[in-house]
This record gives C-alpha cells, sequence and structure tokens, in this order.
C-alpha cells in the first residue's frame, strides 16, 4: 500500500503522528496531525510498525528521549495513547527499533543505549518484557534497525566504536539433539516465546570495520514486493563522522559482508554525516550532514558501483540576518548566523520551461556570525559579521563564467574586462580571509616521492580551490571549498561588532554602525568605495545603529536606531571629492513618535518619503507634507509622520517599499513581523492632515507560505519582472526577497496589477 503515515519527534518533547490524505481536497486539510505527549525532555528516536492487515486500525510507536526512558504507544482509528514506560534508571536510549518474530506476530523491541548494550524486549501479554541483552559494541550505540529476510530476522547497529554489527534472528527446531562435538560454532543466545511456545537463537552474523570514526547511522535498504510478496535486499547503508557514507553487501560466493561503494564529502572544516537514507528503489542515498546540508548521490547506469553527487537543494542552518537583491535583479545574496554567506540563482535548463532557485555559490565562509551585507555594484559586496571588521568582496572569474552557465546570461552581458580577474579563492589552513588565487597559481606540483608528501608543508597544500565548469547547480564539496569570492579589502574603523552597512545608489560610498551602548561608539562611518578609506563620521545617536538607508536619488541617509530615534543625513554639494553629510532633520525625547526600538526603515522610489517600523508595533511614513515648503530650508521643522500610525499587530522587525507603483500610483509597502508574519500595504497621501484610510492592507500571507519565527530583512527586487523567466520586460509581476530565523530565505511573486 502507499505510505500515508509519518511519525516525528523534536526537542518539544512530543510526537506528532502525521496523515496524508489524498481523497480530501485541500481547503478541507490534506494533512492531519495528532500529538503524543508525554516526554520530559527532548525526542532523540522513534519508529513504528501496523499491527494489522489493516493499517488504518493497529499502530504500535516506541519513542525514546533524553528522560531516560522509551514510551510504547498504541493508535486505534485516530486515537493514541501510551501504553507502557521502559525505564533505563541513568542510562539514554539513543535508537528504537520494532519489528516482529520471525513466523509470529509477537512484536520485539531494540534499543541501542549510552552503556554499549543492545536491549531486546518481547511483548507477552500486552506488556514489553525485557528478554536479552546483546553485549559487544565499546562505545555508545548510535542506530539500531531490523530487517525481516525470509524466514530469519536481521538486526544491524552501529556505534561510536567505529564498527556495525549485524545479528541474526531465527527459530530453533527442538527435534535436533546438541550433538556434543570439539567443533568451533558461534555462541547462540537461546529464548522462548511463551505465547506459542517457540525457540529462538540470536547470533551475531558479521563485524563490519570500515569507517574511522563514530558510526552515526545504519539502515537497511528498503524491502519492494515482488511477486506478491516482500523482498528484502541484504544491503546496509552507514553514515560517519569520517564523512564517508558507505554500502555494504554480503559477498555473492563467499557470504562475507563487504564494501561495495562509499561516498565521501571533500574539503571544507565539516563533521562528517549524521544520518542517510536508501531511495525506495535502491538507486540513490541521500545524506545529511552536521552543518545541515543534504547530499544526495545516484547510482550509475553502467557501472553499478558507480555513485555521482545530484543537485540537491540547500540553504542556511541557523538564521538568516540579511538578504539582498543584485543591482540588475539576477541573484540574491544572503548572510547568517550559521557564519555563511550564500549566493542564490534561477536554473534554466536547456529545453525546459521550469525555472527553480539553487545556491550558486557559498562567497564567504566565515568564522563569525555573519549580520549584514550590502551589494557595492553587481559583482562585489561588503559583509559585516560579529567582529569589527567590514570585508568587502569581488566576484572571481570561474564564478561569472559558471553563473552566466547556470542562468543562460551571455558572459559578455556580465562582465566587459575578465582578464585581471583572480580565478577564484581559497582559505589559508589557518587564515579567515578568503586569499585570491590566479590562473597560474592552481597547477598543483605533482608530489615526487613520499618524503616531500611527508614533510607537514606539503600535507595541508595552500591552495584548495579547483576551478570546475558547471552547468548545473554545485553539490555541497564543490560549495565549500570551489565558490569563495576573494577579499579585497578590510575596513577597520568600529570598536564593536558591525551590525548593519548600507551602500549608496552610484556605488561610491559605503554607511556602516555597529552595537554600542554609548555615543562614541553609534557613530556612523563613512567609506569611499574607490580609495577604501574612511571618509566620515557621523556622531548622533546614543545606542545601536539598527539600518542605514541611502535615498534613491543619493541625497539622503537615513539611520535608525535602539534609542527610538531616527536621523536624516544631507549630502553637501561641496567642491571637494568626498561627499559630506550633515544632519538636517532627527527625533528627540519630545517628537519621538516610537515608543521602543526602530527596527527597520526603507525610502520611498522618489525620494520624498521614509518609512520607519518599531517594535512598538508601529509603522509611520515620514515626509516633507506641506509640499509648500521649498526643501532648502528649514527641514528639522518640516519633516513630520505624513501617515496615520499604522498598527502592524506585533512587533515590525523588517519593513520595505518596493521600487515600482500600483498602476494607480500608490506605494507598496511590505511589513514583516516578529510572529513570522509578511503583510502587504499600499499607501498614498490623499490630504494634509494623515488620515488611517490612506493605508490599504492588501494580502496578508498566510502561516504555511510566510516564515515559522521573526522576519530579519525584506528586500524587493528593482524593477518589475521576474528573475530567470521571460517575462523580464512584464511590469506585471514584482519580485519580494525575505529572510528568518526560522533558517529560510524565501522569494515571493507578487502581481501588481492584483493589488
Amino acid at each position: 500500500a502507499s505510505e500515508t503515515e509519518l511519525i516525528s519527534g523534536g526537542s518539544d518533547k512530543q510526537l506528532i503522528l502525521w496523515e496524508w490524505n489524498e481523497k480530501e481536497t485541500w481547503n478541507h486539510q490534506l494533512v492531519k496531525s495528532i500529538p503524543l505527549k508525554g516526554h520530559a525532555e527532548a525526542v532523540c528516536a522513534v519508529d513504528a510498525v501496523y499491527l494489522s492487515e489493516e493499517p488504518d486500525l493497529n499502530l504500535l510507536i516506541a519513542s525514546a528521549a533524553s528522560d531516560s526512558a522509551v514510551r510504547i504507544w498504541s493508535r486505534h482509528g485516530s486515537e493514541a495513547k501510551c501504553i507502557e514506560i521502559l525505564k533505563f534508571g541513568d542510562g539514554f536510549v539513543m535508537d528504537v527499533s520494532l519489528s516482529f518474530l520471525p513466523g509470529s506476530n509477537v512484536p520485539i523491541l531494540a534499543c541501542g543505549g549510552d552503556d554499549c548494550k543492545i536491549y531486546l524486549f518481547m511483548q507477552q501479554n500486552g506488556q514489553f518484557q525485557k528478554t536479552l541483552i546483546l553485549p559487544g559494541h565499546e562505545d555508545w550505540i548510535r542506530g539500531v534497525e531490523w530487517a525481516v529476510c525470509g524466514e530469519d530476522l536481521f538486526l544491524a547497529s552501529c556505534a561510536q566504536d567505529c564498527l556495525i554489527r549485524i545479528w541474526k534472528v531465527c527459530t530453533k527446531s527442538k527435534q535436533l539433539p546438541e550433538i556434543e562435538d570439539d567443533s568451533i560454532r558461534l555462541k547462540e543466545n537461546v529464548f522462548t516465546v511463551k505465547d506459542t511456545d517457540t525457540t529462538y537463537a540470536i547470533t551475531l552474523e558479521s563485524v563490519l570495520a570500515g569507517h574511522e570514526n563514530w558510526v552515526y547511522a545504519v539502515h537497511w535498504q528498503p524491502s519492494f514486493s515482488k511477486d506478491g510478496s516482500m523482498q528484502q535486499p541484504m544491503r546496509i547503508l552507514s553514515a560517519s563522522m569520517d564523512k564517508t557514507v558507505i554500502i555494504w553487501e554480503p559477498d555473492k560466493e563467499s557470504g562475507v559482508w563487504l564494501e561495495q561503494a562509499s561516498a565521501c564529502e571533500v574539503g571544507g572544516n565539516t563533521l562528517g554525516f549524521f544520518d542517510c537514507h536508501f531511495s525506495p528503489d535502491g538507486s540513490m542515498i541521500v545524506a545529511h550532514a552536521f552543518h545541515g546540508a543534504l547530499h544526495l548521490w545516484k547510482q550509475a547506469t553502467v557501472s553499478k558501483k558507480e555513485w555521482t553527487p545530484e543537485v540537491v537543494i540547500s540553504g542556511h542552518f541557523n538564521s538568516v540576518e540579511d538578504v539582498k537583491w543584485d543591482p540588475e535583479g539576477e541573484f540574491i545574496i544572503s548572510v547568517g548566523s550559521d557564519q555563511t554567506t550564500r549566493l542564490f540563482a534561477p536554473w534554466k535548463r536547456k529545453q525546459e520551461t521550469e525555472v527553480t532557485w539553487h545556491e550558486i555559490a557559498r562567497p564567504q565562509v566565515h568564522g563569525y556570525d555573519m549580520r549584514c551585507l550590502a551589494m557595492v555594484g553587481r559583482f562585489q559586496f561588503v559583509s559585516g559579521a560579529d567582529e569589527k571588521v567590514l570585508r568587502v568582496f569581488r566576484a572571481p572569474k570561474n564564478f561569472i563564467e559558471n553563473f552566466s552557465n547556470i542562468t543562460g546570461i551571455p558572459v559578455e552581458k556580465l562582465c566587459s574586462h575578465s582578464s585581471d580577474i583572480p580565478e577564484g579563492a581559497t582559505v589559508p589552513a589557518l587564515g579567515l580571509s578568503n586569499k585570491a588565487v590566479f590562473e597560474g597559481d592552481t597547477t598543483l606540483q605533482p608530489a615526487e616521492d613520499e618524503e616531500t608528501f611527508n614533510t607537514i608543508s606539503n600535507q595541508y597544500p595552500e591552495i584548495y580551490f579547483q576551478p570546475l565548469i558547471l552547468t548545473e547547480p554545485p553539490p555541497e564539496d564543490h560549495l565549500l571549498q570551489n565558490t569563495l569570492w576573494p577579499e579585497i579589502q578590510k575596513l577597520y574603523g568600529h570598536g564593536y561588532e558591525i551590525f548593519c552597512v548600507a551602500c549608496n545608489n552610484s556605488n561610491t560610498v559605503i554607511a556602516s554602525a555597529c552595537k554600542a551602548s554609548k555615543k562614541e561608539h553609534a557613530a556612523i562611518i563613512l567609506w569611499s568605495t574607490t580609495s577604501w578609506k574612511k571618509l566620515q563620521s557621523l556622531t548622533f545617536h546614543n545606542l545601536t545603529v539598527t539600518q542605514l538607508v541611502f535615498s534613491p536619488n543619493d541625497k539622503f541617509l537615513l539611520a535608525v536606531s535602539r534609542d527610538r530615534n531616527w536621523s536624516l543625513w544631507r549630502k553637501q554639494d561641496s567642491s571637494e571629492l568626498a561627499p559630506v553629510f550633515t544632519c538636517c532633520a532627527y527625533t528627540d525625547k519630545t517628537t519621538a513618535v516610537h515608543s521602543r526600538i526602530i527596527w527597520s526603515c526603507d525610502w520611498t522610489p522618489d525620494s520624498k518619503y521614509f518609512i520607519t517600523s518599531s517594535r512598538d508595533k508601529k509603522v509611520i511614513i515620514w515626509g516633507q507634507c506641506n509640499l509648500s515648503l521649498t526643501t532648502e530650508g528649514n527641514m528639522l521643522d518640516s519633516i513630520k509622520p505624513c501617515s496615520a500610525v499604522l498598527d502592524a499587530g506585533d512587533s515590525v522587525t523588517a519593513v520595505s517599499i518596493s521600487r515600482v507603483l500600483t498602476p494607480d500610483g500608490r506605494y507598496i509597502v511590505a511589513v514583516g513581523l516578529e510572529n513570522g508574519k509578511i503583510i502587504l500595504y499600499t499607501w498614498k497621501q490623499s490630504g494634509e492632515v494623515p488620515a488611517l484610510a490612506d493605508w490599504t492592507m492588501v494580502v496578508e500571507i498566510d502561516n504555511s507560505q510566510s516564515h515559522a519565527l521573526a522576519v530579519k530583512r525584506l528586500c524587493w527586487r528593482c524593477h518589475a519582472g521576474r528573475a530567470g523567466q521571460n517575462d523580464q520586460d512584464s511590469s506585471e509581476w514584482l519580485q519580494l526577497a525575505s529572510c528568518g530565523a526560522d533558517h529560510c530565505v524565501k522569494i515571493f511573486n507578487v502581481n501588481r496589477f492584483a493589488l
């Protein structure tokens, strides 16, 4: 039968039984969930078996948690309850697996724990009783899994002792008397089931040594139906901290279990694999690493022992702090607390209309949590992390060529002078900075002999980068070490961790600010993008500046802060080459409208108004509302709230105004909330007195599509059309990128005419 049910356990101390019902329509809930509560700590392992021919009726579930208990649950119809608790004292059970004894319907449960033993429990008279203890492993057991093969039952177990053990359970016939001879036989553990009066023997079938580090998971290839009966392939898959995934099979002639194929992760500062699985037909394997990355391999059709990496989804594995579109709107770059900067672009397959987004480069893999970034032109960005330095990166030649191959945009359109650009970048063994690699550097010297290799300097090559020609998104290994961008500059000047950064629209000035609890540290620093020198320090705020935005016409710089105020800086028309900004308007204790931290701000495309949003749930648009005043007059008195205060219903953590207006000339405002919701409003000033009617709520993006946690940043694509689609000239569609604390980056297509 088709699989329609899934059970999951989480750090929220509960299990959820999910049921997929294809007959129901989307509105009447396609997925039904039953929560099972009872564990006192995070659930770390779960397994389930159907108890009868009719799956809808009975389901037996076993779950292990950090509360040193294994709970047995029973589900009848749509009701689920805990029927038994197995206590393990001070120990922890790492994995559980359920099956049935050969030739019977007696459930058997295997539990692997931190005392290096496997405990077998059998259900007798409705209660699970401890039947056997299987010693052998010498460290914590990480995985156990049953497989039924004909008349026998097999158990695979893996542990932190780097070994995998395979055990065999079979029925023991009583007729044969024990023959006392001197032949060497495997030790048998014998147990009897009272209900059926059958005796079973369990023996150690094999010990597999091939991994060089802790083995975290072991799984059998799923059974399949053939000629009306279930067939179990004798094939297991294991994942280890040694960065390898191994497929094991018994040899056809000798029956000895051997390593058939292995796949591994190369390079990077990763920690190896955490789990792995076969696809239902065994032609693909998927594994996931400690850093949240998924790996997918496919068996080659010609050579069965060859497995090739496939395109797989990827993304941040911690909160995503900032996201920006490139000035042409062809790709997005995001930074996150997982210490990475990632670049996503649409993949245009040849002869196919479908366009999907993928991570195609990881320009920066850092040692500090990333906080913010700003694009400085098309293939250059500046990023800030939990350190005092700003770092500037520029795209290498290898990236531009691969970007062209994947997105279908000709290289000539992307880059005119490619001769002096570095080929790629590499991080030295003990460094944090991405060092440029030029064309001549990548030809590695062949090792003359073993002696030269054994000198420490030759074991750790300076250059890990290898230029690749890609026509599809790269797998994780390549993302880690072959898609870095060279760092071209460091900007020193801040006293604390960088918090926000912005670049003006003509790409000549960068503004940045850091975490601060005093006025002198809260200064905004302006930098030149030609000399990378410090131009000016703007002191006004008393606490951390949370966001900086230049106006579209580059005449103003807006700053909002944790001190609940905003400040507006005007560029002076000076004869000097370097621009000089002076404070022309601000709010203080008497004029402030916001009563909590101002998280975000943005400008309208005509540079007439700006918007601020705060933890106090308020969104306000400011500007020179009395338009009869001249712009050159005293701006301090003329800038007032032009809109009525909009109550968004929750703390507003992000706000962004589209560069394109609605057909009837209204500004499109995206508002991101702390609860993860994104709401789209339109606004247009109707009269001199701000009115709530000027605001129109157009759409509230529903929970299934918005973020699960706080929205960190919103960013509209600079012009109409959809990236990677053939409607680039279409004025119908707009695209909004968002990122959140739920590790997600999302892109929304917004129909401008439907607003």
